[in-house]
Protein backbone atom coordinates (compact mmCIF):
# COMPACT_ATOMS: atom_id res chain seq x y z
CA UNK A 1 0.00 0.00 0.00
CA UNK A 2 1.24 3.50 -0.85
CA UNK A 3 0.12 5.25 2.28
CA UNK A 4 -0.43 4.11 5.62
CA UNK A 5 -3.61 2.08 6.54
CA UNK A 6 -6.24 2.97 8.97
CA UNK A 7 -6.39 0.71 12.12
CA UNK A 8 -8.03 -2.54 11.29
CA UNK A 9 -7.84 -1.84 7.46
CA UNK A 10 -5.66 -4.29 6.36
CA UNK A 11 -7.80 -7.11 7.21
CA UNK A 12 -10.77 -5.42 5.56
CA UNK A 13 -8.84 -4.97 2.66
CA UNK A 14 -7.34 -8.98 2.61
CA UNK A 15 -11.06 -9.95 2.53
CA UNK A 16 -12.17 -7.39 -0.27
CA UNK A 17 -9.57 -8.46 -2.27
CA UNK A 18 -10.54 -11.96 -2.27
CA UNK A 19 -13.66 -12.26 -2.75
CA UNK A 20 -13.40 -11.24 -6.23
CA UNK A 21 -10.66 -13.14 -7.23
CA UNK A 22 -11.30 -14.99 -10.76
CA UNK A 23 -10.17 -18.79 -10.77
CA UNK A 24 -9.32 -20.77 -13.98
CA UNK A 25 -12.66 -22.25 -13.89
CA UNK A 26 -14.63 -19.11 -13.92
CA UNK A 27 -12.32 -17.71 -16.65
CA UNK A 28 -12.75 -20.61 -19.01
CA UNK A 29 -16.57 -20.24 -18.42
CA UNK A 30 -16.33 -16.70 -19.70
CA UNK A 31 -15.04 -17.19 -22.82
CA UNK A 32 -17.28 -19.52 -23.41
CA UNK A 33 -20.60 -17.11 -22.28
CA UNK A 34 -19.55 -13.48 -22.89
CA UNK A 35 -20.44 -13.64 -26.57
CA UNK A 36 -24.10 -15.32 -26.36
CA UNK A 37 -27.06 -14.25 -28.27
CA UNK A 38 -28.37 -10.48 -27.67
CA UNK A 39 -31.62 -10.29 -26.33
CA UNK A 40 -34.31 -8.67 -28.28
CA UNK A 41 -34.35 -5.24 -26.42
CA UNK A 42 -31.24 -3.62 -27.80
CA UNK A 43 -30.44 0.15 -26.80
CA UNK A 44 -30.30 2.47 -30.04
CA UNK A 45 -29.20 5.79 -28.34
CA UNK A 46 -26.13 7.27 -30.34
CA UNK A 47 -23.70 7.01 -27.25
CA UNK A 48 -24.94 3.15 -26.55
CA UNK A 49 -21.61 1.56 -27.06
CA UNK A 50 -21.78 -1.89 -28.75
CA UNK A 51 -20.95 -4.84 -26.70
CA UNK A 52 -17.94 -6.81 -27.66
CA UNK A 53 -16.74 -10.63 -27.11
CA UNK A 54 -14.55 -9.35 -23.54
CA UNK A 55 -15.62 -11.03 -20.08
CA UNK A 56 -18.29 -8.73 -18.91
CA UNK A 57 -17.93 -6.40 -21.91
CA UNK A 58 -19.07 -2.83 -20.73
CA UNK A 59 -20.94 -2.51 -24.02
CA UNK A 60 -25.08 -2.18 -23.80
CA UNK A 61 -26.76 -2.23 -27.39
CA UNK A 62 -27.68 -5.32 -26.50
CA UNK A 63 -28.11 -7.95 -24.00
CA UNK A 64 -26.04 -11.05 -23.85
CA UNK A 65 -28.87 -13.48 -22.92
CA UNK A 66 -26.77 -15.95 -21.30
CA UNK A 67 -27.15 -13.82 -18.61
CA UNK A 68 -30.66 -13.24 -16.37
CA UNK A 69 -31.79 -9.33 -16.86
CA UNK A 70 -32.46 -8.26 -13.71
CA UNK A 71 -35.27 -5.62 -15.19
CA UNK A 72 -38.08 -8.20 -13.62
CA UNK A 73 -38.59 -10.37 -10.42
CA UNK A 74 -36.24 -13.28 -10.39
CA UNK A 75 -36.53 -15.83 -7.80
CA UNK A 76 -32.70 -16.94 -5.62
CA UNK A 77 -32.31 -19.80 -3.96
CA UNK A 78 -30.09 -20.22 -0.80
CA UNK A 79 -29.10 -23.22 0.20
CA UNK A 80 -27.38 -24.04 3.31
CA UNK A 81 -24.15 -26.94 3.57
CA UNK A 82 -22.87 -28.35 6.30
CA UNK A 83 -20.51 -31.46 6.40
CA UNK A 84 -19.13 -34.78 7.98
CA UNK A 85 -16.78 -33.52 10.09
CA UNK A 86 -18.85 -30.58 11.65
CA UNK A 87 -21.60 -30.01 13.16
CA UNK A 88 -22.85 -26.33 12.12
CA UNK A 89 -23.28 -23.58 15.60
CA UNK A 90 -25.84 -21.33 13.35
CA UNK A 91 -28.99 -21.90 12.09
CA UNK A 92 -29.81 -21.12 8.24
CA UNK A 93 -32.24 -18.92 9.34
CA UNK A 94 -29.31 -17.19 11.00
CA UNK A 95 -26.87 -17.09 7.91
CA UNK A 96 -29.84 -16.25 5.60
CA UNK A 97 -30.23 -13.30 7.34
CA UNK A 98 -26.51 -12.12 7.03
CA UNK A 99 -27.11 -11.54 3.80
CA UNK A 100 -31.18 -10.97 2.81
CA UNK A 101 -32.98 -8.56 3.14
CA UNK A 102 -29.86 -6.42 2.83
CA UNK A 103 -28.91 -7.49 -0.80
CA UNK A 104 -32.46 -7.32 -1.89
CA UNK A 105 -32.77 -3.73 -0.19
CA UNK A 106 -30.04 -3.06 -2.30
CA UNK A 107 -31.11 -3.54 -5.70
CA UNK A 108 -34.91 -2.12 -4.94
CA UNK A 109 -32.75 0.93 -4.39
CA UNK A 110 -30.48 0.82 -7.04
CA UNK A 111 -33.22 0.01 -9.83
CA UNK A 112 -35.77 2.07 -8.31
CA UNK A 113 -37.84 -0.51 -7.52
CA UNK A 114 -37.65 -1.65 -11.11
CA UNK A 115 -36.27 -4.88 -9.85
CA UNK A 116 -37.08 -7.13 -7.12
CA UNK A 117 -34.48 -10.20 -5.42
CA UNK A 118 -37.31 -12.54 -4.07
CA UNK A 119 -35.16 -15.19 -2.10
CA UNK A 120 -36.24 -18.31 -1.00
CA UNK A 121 -33.91 -19.61 2.10
CA UNK A 122 -34.45 -23.18 2.58
CA UNK A 123 -34.89 -23.85 5.88
CA UNK A 124 -32.84 -27.07 7.09
CA UNK A 125 -29.04 -28.01 6.07
CA UNK A 126 -28.12 -29.98 3.11
CA UNK A 127 -25.41 -32.63 4.43
CA UNK A 128 -22.58 -32.77 1.98
CA UNK A 129 -21.30 -36.03 1.05
CA UNK A 130 -17.68 -35.27 2.08
CA UNK A 131 -15.60 -33.79 5.25
CA UNK A 132 -15.38 -29.84 4.42
CA UNK A 133 -11.42 -30.25 4.13
CA UNK A 134 -11.48 -32.68 1.14
CA UNK A 135 -12.68 -30.26 -1.03
CA UNK A 136 -9.48 -27.58 -0.50
CA UNK A 137 -11.44 -24.82 -0.68
CA UNK A 138 -9.40 -21.55 -1.39
CA UNK A 139 -8.82 -18.68 -2.88
CA UNK A 140 -6.95 -20.07 -5.99
CA UNK A 141 -9.20 -23.04 -6.16
CA UNK A 142 -8.30 -26.30 -7.90
CA UNK A 143 -11.00 -26.53 -10.94
CA UNK A 144 -11.45 -30.37 -9.86
CA UNK A 145 -11.87 -29.70 -6.66
CA UNK A 146 -14.20 -27.05 -7.01
CA UNK A 147 -16.51 -29.57 -9.60
CA UNK A 148 -17.16 -32.23 -7.22
CA UNK A 149 -18.08 -29.46 -4.94
CA UNK A 150 -20.40 -27.95 -6.81
CA UNK A 151 -21.82 -31.26 -8.21
CA UNK A 152 -21.95 -32.72 -5.03
CA UNK A 153 -23.97 -30.25 -3.36
CA UNK A 154 -27.03 -30.06 -6.06
CA UNK A 155 -26.61 -33.82 -6.12
CA UNK A 156 -27.80 -33.57 -2.31
CA UNK A 157 -29.90 -30.97 -2.47
CA UNK A 158 -31.84 -32.00 -5.75
CA UNK A 159 -34.39 -34.57 -3.91
CA UNK A 160 -35.57 -31.96 -1.51
CA UNK A 161 -35.48 -29.10 -4.18
CA UNK A 162 -36.74 -28.22 -7.26
CA UNK A 163 -33.94 -26.23 -8.94
CA UNK A 164 -36.40 -25.72 -12.25
CA UNK A 165 -37.91 -22.35 -9.79
CA UNK A 166 -35.16 -20.51 -9.29
CA UNK A 167 -33.37 -18.14 -11.85
CA UNK A 168 -30.20 -17.76 -9.56
CA UNK A 169 -28.68 -20.49 -6.76
CA UNK A 170 -26.40 -19.37 -3.76
CA UNK A 171 -24.35 -21.97 -2.04
CA UNK A 172 -23.80 -21.03 1.83
CA UNK A 173 -21.02 -23.10 3.11
CA UNK A 174 -21.50 -23.71 6.93
CA UNK A 175 -18.42 -20.97 8.02
CA UNK A 176 -17.64 -23.29 11.27
CA UNK A 177 -16.98 -26.03 9.13
CA UNK A 178 -12.49 -26.26 9.73
CA UNK A 179 -12.14 -26.24 5.69
CA UNK A 180 -14.13 -23.54 5.00
CA UNK A 181 -12.21 -20.40 3.66
CA UNK A 182 -13.87 -17.21 3.20
CA UNK A 183 -11.16 -15.90 0.30
CA UNK A 184 -13.22 -18.43 -2.30
CA UNK A 185 -16.32 -16.86 -1.89
CA UNK A 186 -17.35 -15.70 -5.82
CA UNK A 187 -19.65 -16.25 -9.20
CA UNK A 188 -18.29 -19.66 -10.57
CA UNK A 189 -19.39 -20.03 -14.25
CA UNK A 190 -20.20 -23.42 -16.09
CA UNK A 191 -18.78 -24.27 -19.31
CA UNK A 192 -21.11 -26.90 -19.52
CA UNK A 193 -23.89 -26.19 -17.40
CA UNK A 194 -24.98 -28.64 -14.63
CA UNK A 195 -28.94 -29.98 -15.01
CA UNK A 196 -31.15 -30.62 -12.04
CA UNK A 197 -34.52 -30.96 -12.27
CA UNK A 198 -34.60 -30.35 -16.36
CA UNK A 199 -32.86 -27.18 -15.21
CA UNK A 200 -29.41 -25.75 -16.68
CA UNK A 201 -27.49 -24.23 -14.55
CA UNK A 202 -25.24 -21.97 -15.91
CA UNK A 203 -23.31 -20.36 -13.13
CA UNK A 204 -23.61 -20.65 -8.76
CA UNK A 205 -22.75 -17.97 -6.31
CA UNK A 206 -20.40 -19.74 -3.55
CA UNK A 207 -20.56 -18.25 -0.39
CA UNK A 208 -17.86 -19.10 2.16
CA UNK A 209 -17.98 -16.09 4.46
CA UNK A 210 -17.45 -16.09 7.84
CA UNK A 211 -20.94 -14.93 10.59
CA UNK A 212 -21.57 -12.22 10.09
CA UNK A 213 -20.37 -11.46 6.60
CA UNK A 214 -18.61 -8.37 4.62
CA UNK A 215 -20.23 -5.63 3.70
CA UNK A 216 -22.06 -5.62 0.31
CA UNK A 217 -20.29 -9.19 -0.41
CA UNK A 218 -23.54 -11.18 -1.95
CA UNK A 219 -24.79 -7.61 -3.85
CA UNK A 220 -20.97 -7.84 -5.38
CA UNK A 221 -21.11 -11.30 -6.61
CA UNK A 222 -24.77 -11.29 -7.40
CA UNK A 223 -23.66 -7.94 -9.66
CA UNK A 224 -21.52 -10.61 -11.44
CA UNK A 225 -24.78 -12.64 -12.57
CA UNK A 226 -25.73 -9.71 -13.94
CA UNK A 227 -23.24 -9.23 -16.59
CA UNK A 228 -21.41 -6.52 -14.70
CA UNK A 229 -17.63 -6.80 -14.16
CA UNK A 230 -15.05 -6.18 -11.84
CA UNK A 231 -13.69 -2.66 -11.43
CA UNK A 232 -11.27 -3.39 -9.09
CA UNK A 233 -7.19 -3.49 -9.98
CA UNK A 234 -5.70 -6.80 -8.99
CA UNK A 235 -1.52 -6.28 -9.05
CA UNK A 236 0.20 -8.94 -10.18
CA UNK A 237 1.21 -11.49 -7.72
CA UNK A 238 4.08 -10.07 -6.05
CA UNK A 239 3.41 -6.34 -7.01
CA UNK A 240 2.81 -4.22 -4.44
CA UNK A 241 -0.18 -1.81 -5.02
CA UNK A 242 -3.77 -1.37 -4.25
CA UNK A 243 -6.64 -2.59 -5.40
CA UNK A 244 -9.17 0.63 -5.08
CA UNK A 245 -7.04 2.62 -8.04
CA UNK A 246 -9.76 2.36 -10.87
CA UNK A 247 -13.03 3.47 -9.03
CA UNK A 248 -12.49 3.92 -5.56
CA UNK A 249 -15.69 3.95 -3.47
CA UNK A 250 -17.43 4.49 -6.52
CA UNK A 251 -19.37 1.58 -7.66
CA UNK A 252 -19.91 -1.95 -5.22
CA UNK A 253 -18.35 -3.96 -8.61
CA UNK A 254 -15.43 -1.79 -7.54
CA UNK A 255 -15.42 -2.85 -3.50
CA UNK A 256 -18.18 -3.71 -1.24
CA UNK A 257 -16.63 -1.77 1.10
CA UNK A 258 -17.15 1.50 -0.87
CA UNK A 259 -18.81 4.41 1.22
CA UNK A 260 -20.41 4.68 -2.06
CA UNK A 261 -21.64 2.01 -3.43
CA UNK A 262 -24.47 2.13 -5.49
CA UNK A 263 -23.87 0.88 -9.56
CA UNK A 264 -22.81 3.80 -11.49
CA UNK A 265 -25.08 5.43 -14.32
CA UNK A 266 -24.00 3.00 -17.08
CA UNK A 267 -24.47 0.11 -15.51
CA UNK A 268 -27.87 1.06 -14.82
CA UNK A 269 -28.47 2.15 -18.32
CA UNK A 270 -27.07 -1.38 -18.99
CA UNK A 271 -29.70 -3.31 -16.79
CA UNK A 272 -32.52 -1.45 -18.10
CA UNK A 273 -33.34 0.43 -14.93
CA UNK A 274 -32.63 4.01 -16.19
CA UNK A 275 -35.42 5.21 -19.43
CA UNK A 276 -33.86 6.68 -22.68
CA UNK A 277 -34.85 9.95 -21.32
CA UNK A 278 -32.60 9.94 -17.99
CA UNK A 279 -29.58 9.56 -20.47
CA UNK A 280 -28.37 12.56 -22.44
CA UNK A 281 -26.80 11.57 -25.52
CA UNK A 282 -24.00 14.78 -26.14
CA UNK A 283 -23.61 14.35 -29.79
CA UNK A 284 -22.05 17.07 -32.25
CA UNK A 285 -18.57 17.93 -33.15
CA UNK A 286 -18.05 20.96 -30.79
CA UNK A 287 -20.06 23.60 -28.55
CA UNK A 288 -20.79 23.82 -25.12
CA UNK A 289 -23.95 22.50 -23.80
CA UNK A 290 -26.42 23.09 -19.88
CA UNK A 291 -28.48 19.92 -18.58
CA UNK A 292 -29.28 19.26 -15.12
CA UNK A 293 -28.27 15.87 -13.38
CA UNK A 294 -30.49 14.55 -10.72
CA UNK A 295 -28.72 12.43 -7.76
CA UNK A 296 -27.94 8.89 -9.39
CA UNK A 297 -28.80 7.44 -5.84
CA UNK A 298 -32.21 9.39 -5.47
CA UNK A 299 -35.02 7.71 -5.21
CA UNK A 300 -38.21 8.69 -7.98
CA UNK A 301 -40.58 11.14 -6.78
CA UNK A 302 -40.60 14.31 -5.26
CA UNK A 303 -40.29 16.28 -8.89
CA UNK A 304 -37.37 13.71 -9.30
CA UNK A 305 -37.50 12.09 -12.66
CA UNK A 306 -35.21 13.64 -15.21
CA UNK A 307 -31.90 12.62 -16.26
CA UNK A 308 -29.35 10.43 -13.98
CA UNK A 309 -26.55 10.16 -16.73
CA UNK A 310 -24.63 12.50 -19.33
CA UNK A 311 -22.77 10.72 -21.91
CA UNK A 312 -19.94 11.92 -24.18
CA UNK A 313 -19.24 8.99 -26.92
CA UNK A 314 -14.48 9.27 -27.55
CA UNK A 315 -14.90 6.41 -30.83
CA UNK A 316 -16.16 3.34 -31.46
CA UNK A 317 -15.08 1.35 -28.09
CA UNK A 318 -14.99 4.54 -25.16
CA UNK A 319 -17.25 7.57 -23.68
CA UNK A 320 -17.22 9.86 -20.90
CA UNK A 321 -19.60 9.28 -18.30
CA UNK A 322 -20.37 11.56 -16.35
CA UNK A 323 -23.53 11.74 -13.36
CA UNK A 324 -24.11 13.16 -9.66
CA UNK A 325 -23.63 11.76 -6.70
CA UNK A 326 -25.18 12.40 -3.30
CA UNK A 327 -25.46 11.15 0.08
CA UNK A 328 -28.87 9.39 -0.20
CA UNK A 329 -30.12 5.71 -1.09
CA UNK A 330 -27.19 3.24 -1.04
CA UNK A 331 -24.54 6.20 -1.34
CA UNK A 332 -25.78 7.57 2.17
CA UNK A 333 -22.72 6.68 3.75
CA UNK A 334 -20.88 8.73 1.10
CA UNK A 335 -18.61 11.89 2.54
CA UNK A 336 -18.51 13.75 -0.53
CA UNK A 337 -20.99 14.72 -3.38
CA UNK A 338 -20.60 16.71 -6.33
CA UNK A 339 -20.32 15.52 -10.04
CA UNK A 340 -18.41 12.20 -11.08
CA UNK A 341 -16.64 11.94 -14.54
CA UNK A 342 -15.53 8.74 -15.21
CA UNK A 343 -13.66 6.90 -18.79
CA UNK A 344 -16.07 3.46 -19.56
CA UNK A 345 -14.43 0.91 -22.40
CA UNK A 346 -15.94 -1.45 -23.83
CA UNK A 347 -12.53 -3.61 -25.03
CA UNK A 348 -11.72 -4.02 -21.69
CA UNK A 349 -12.72 -7.53 -19.96
CA UNK A 350 -13.48 -7.75 -16.19
CA UNK A 351 -10.62 -7.17 -14.26
CA UNK A 352 -9.09 -4.96 -16.03
CA UNK A 353 -10.28 -1.65 -15.77
CA UNK A 354 -13.56 -1.57 -17.89
CA UNK A 355 -14.07 1.99 -15.61
CA UNK A 356 -12.11 4.42 -14.59
CA UNK A 357 -13.02 7.22 -12.40
CA UNK A 358 -10.99 10.22 -13.48
CA UNK A 359 -9.69 12.04 -10.36
CA UNK A 360 -10.46 15.90 -10.71
CA UNK A 361 -8.95 16.90 -7.40
CA UNK A 362 -5.44 15.12 -8.33
CA UNK A 363 -3.43 17.06 -5.15
CA UNK A 364 -5.92 16.33 -2.64
CA UNK A 365 -7.22 13.04 -0.76
CA UNK A 366 -10.28 13.10 1.25
CA UNK A 367 -12.20 10.41 4.06
CA UNK A 368 -9.03 8.84 5.47
CA UNK A 369 -9.84 6.11 7.93
CA UNK A 370 -13.25 6.05 5.88
CA UNK A 371 -13.06 5.54 1.96
CA UNK A 372 -11.17 2.89 0.66
CA UNK A 373 -9.02 4.71 -1.44
CA UNK A 374 -8.85 8.65 -0.28
CA UNK A 375 -6.82 9.57 -3.47
CA UNK A 376 -10.64 9.07 -5.76
CA UNK A 377 -13.03 10.04 -2.40
CA UNK A 378 -12.66 13.46 -3.71
CA UNK A 379 -13.31 13.09 -7.20
CA UNK A 380 -16.16 14.30 -8.15
CA UNK A 381 -16.49 18.22 -8.88
CA UNK A 382 -18.54 20.98 -6.97
CA UNK A 383 -19.92 23.94 -7.82
CA UNK A 384 -17.90 26.39 -9.78
CA UNK A 385 -15.32 23.55 -10.25
CA UNK A 386 -14.25 22.56 -13.50
CA UNK A 387 -12.41 19.84 -15.51
CA UNK A 388 -10.92 19.04 -18.71
CA UNK A 389 -10.46 15.19 -19.93
CA UNK A 390 -7.19 14.40 -20.89
CA UNK A 391 -6.41 14.13 -24.47
CA UNK A 392 -10.17 13.79 -25.14
CA UNK A 393 -11.34 17.61 -25.07
CA UNK A 394 -13.90 17.63 -23.05
CA UNK A 395 -14.64 19.85 -20.30
CA UNK A 396 -17.46 19.47 -17.46
CA UNK A 397 -18.34 22.29 -15.47
CA UNK A 398 -20.42 21.88 -12.32
CA UNK A 399 -22.15 25.52 -12.95
CA UNK A 400 -25.05 25.75 -10.21
CA UNK A 401 -26.74 22.76 -7.60
CA UNK A 402 -31.04 23.42 -7.87
CA UNK A 403 -32.65 23.61 -5.12
CA UNK A 404 -34.20 20.05 -5.32
CA UNK A 405 -30.03 18.96 -5.22
CA UNK A 406 -29.69 18.79 -8.65
CA UNK A 407 -26.53 19.85 -10.27
CA UNK A 408 -26.56 22.19 -13.79
CA UNK A 409 -23.31 20.57 -15.21
CA UNK A 410 -22.00 22.73 -18.73
CA UNK A 411 -20.06 20.28 -20.67
CA UNK A 412 -17.86 21.47 -23.48
CA UNK A 413 -16.41 20.02 -26.32
CA UNK A 414 -13.40 21.75 -28.07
Amino acid sequence: MPCPQPPGRGERLRLRRAAAVFTSLSALAAMSLVAGPAAATPTHAPCALARTDVHHSEGLDTWNSAYPRPARRLDALLLFLSFPDSGPRLAPATLAADHFPATSEFFSRASYGRFALRVHAHRSWTRMPRPSTAYKVQRDWNADRRSEYLRDAVAAADPAVDFGKYDIVYLIADPDAPGVDSDATKVVNFGRSLEADGTEIRRIVTVFEQHPPDRNVLAHETGHVFDLPDLYHRPAAGEPGDWDTHVGDWDVMGSQFGLAPDLFGWHKWKLGWLEPRQVICVTGARGASLHTLEPLSAPPGAGLGGSRLAVVRTDTTGAIAIEARAAVGNDRATCTEGVLVYRVGTETASGDGPVRVLDTHPDTEACWGESVYPALADAPLGVGEAFTVPGEGIRVEVADRTGSGAWTVKITRD
